[in-house]
């Protein structure tokens, strides 16, 4: 998929009086653009928007007419002795969590396993772990965000680590960094936790459960940014944190006590919040060291009423996606998912769209549901007799979707960077 990025026009400058006023102009406005964020202006707020039917957002990215739209298709159940998914088995991966480890952790089925996602226009390239880490030899990936990141951060390593001498990895934890290191590449794929971007109430570890009304500063992204420089990968996310019709936006500094704040408008601050972040990556990404990649919306499957389907709880008990080419609509966001994309499209440095949305929505048979481990722990047998109160329906068995989202990243690695 192409990256995205503004196309500037090149203007001669004329020798008339007005049109040296007009370019002395439009040069001031840029420079203002390009300054720091202002807080914004909260008085003119966008009124919040429910959901379309759709994920289809129509990005407005010229194509060239070979190309092949990796990100549109089908799924196609593989069984039999020559199936190619799994990529991995949860047995071989002692790096999973027991947060994602649901066969582990008593789910019945494994068919969410079998899935392969299939273009509609071309094939994805066969996955070789050997290929991308002579890639990555010498260098960084680190996904950035919420733990969807992280999610989809324990897929990579599961996938490449078969290949790597046991004495040859190492994983580390740390406040805000995962860290799987690969000694024979002087490679590494990491995790750094930062669900808002910017800086949040949310980013120490101890407030990371969710139960804290989340308190955002708009403007203040550097004491995380400077942990992203001079990684030749960056794969950004935020999405499953913003789930508020408004969010509370801090004026002073949380060190002044985080009590200064007004209610904004979710889209607005979403917007500005990602303004900040692409101002960052504008001003600090070398796109001659570094690829940059943006994550869309990871669906969650809350409502059984949103996919005509109400015998259902929740995510619970489904066993298999919906229907290829099915009319549906579990909810996910459209007015956020569409200022990503005009926010990425503003940019001057060119940003690959991993636009897995659509793709994810079909997987309602791929979340945790009550086979993950909440804060650490397994859900207890009463805990998961209530289904309603405690199936995970956000996060995602591994191994399963998130193996789909790096085989789609693997394409863009190879091919396009």
């Amino acid at each position: 998929m192409k990256s995205f990025h503004k196309t500037q026009s090149n203007y001669f400058p004329l020798l008339s009086i007005v049109v040296f006023a007009t370019l002395f102009f439009g040069s001031f406005c840029y420079i203002q653009y390009i300054k720091i964020i202002p807080f914004p202006d909260f008085t003119q707020q966008e009124p919040f928007l429910e959901s379309s039917n759709s994920t289809n957002i129509q990005l407005q990215v010229a194509k060239n007419h070979d190309e092949c739209d990796i990100f549109t298709g089908e799924w196609s159940f593989e069984n039999g002795s020559s199936h190619s998914h799994p990529l991995y088995k949860e047995e071989d991966c002692e790096f999973l969590t027991e947060m994602v480890t649901c066969l582990k952790n008593g789910r019945p089925d494994s068919l969410y396993q079998k899935w392969r996602w299939q273009p509609t226009d071309c094939s994805l390239p066969k996955f070789e772990a050997k290929l991308l880490l002579e890639k990555l030899r010498g260098k960084r990936l680190m996904f950035v965000g919420d733990s969807i990141n992280l999610n989809q951060m324990l897929s990579m390593v599961c996938m490449v680590q078969s290949v790597i001498p046991p004495k040859k990895k190492s994983f580390s934890y740390a406040s805000y960094a995962t860290v799987f290191r690969m000694e024979d590449y002087n490679a590494t794929i990491e995790f750094y936790w930062a669900p808002f971007l910017v800086e949040s109430n949310a980013d120490p570890p101890t407030m990371r459960d969710g139960t804290a009304v989340p308190l955002l500063k708009l403007e203040s992204i550097s004491n995380h940014g400077d942990n992203w420089k001079n990684v030749d990968y960056l794969i950004f996310n935020t999405y499953i944190w913003w789930r508020y019709p408004t969010m509370k936006v801090l004026r002073g500094y949380f060190a002044d006590g985080a009590a200064d704040y007004v209610d904004v408008d979710q889209n607005v601050a979403y917007e500005a919040a990602l303004k900040s972040w692409a101002k960052w990556v504008e001003e600090n990404v070398d796109p001659n060291q570094t690829s940059v990649f943006f994550s869309s919306m990871s669906p969650t499957h809350i409502k059984s009423s949103d996919r005509n389907n109400t015998n259902r709880v929740k995510c619970w008990n489904e066993t298999a996606p919906i229907p290829n080419r099915s009319t549906f609509n579990v909810g996910t966001n459209q007015l956020l998912l569409a200022t990503a994309v005009k926010v990425i499209q503003s940019m001057k440095l060119p940003v690959h769209f991993l636009n897995v949305t659509r793709l994810s929505e079909y997987r309602k048979d791929a979340h945790t549901s009550i086979f993950a481990a909440p804060g650490g722990k397994l859900l207890t047998q009463e805990q998961k007799s209530d289904p309603v109160r405690y199936a995970d329906c956000l996060h995602w068995c591994l191994p399963g979707l998130p193996d789909t989202w790096n085989e789609l990243l693997y394409t863009l690695i190879i091919h396009k960077t």
